[in-house]
C-alpha cells in the first residue's frame, strides 16, 4: 500500500514537472504525458479496489 503511495507521488510530480516543461516547449515526446495519466490512473484503481 505504501509502495503505491509512494509510486503515485512519482508519478504526479512526474507529470507536473512535464506539463511545466511543456510550456517552454523543450517537449520531444509528447506520449510521455498521455503515459504518465494512465500509470496515475491504474495506481488509483489498485488503491480503490484494495480498500473495498
Amino acid at each position: 500500500m505504501s509502495d503505491l503511495l509512494k509510486q503515485l507521488a512519482e508519478k504526479r510530480e512526474a507529470l507536473k514537472v512535464f506539463r511545466f516543461g511543456s510550456t517552454g516547449a523543450k517537449i520531444t515526446n509528447v506520449k510521455t504525458g498521455r503515459g504518465l495519466r494512465r500509470d496515475i490512473a491504474r495506481i488509483l484503481t489498485n488503491l480503490r479496489q484494495g480498500k473495498k
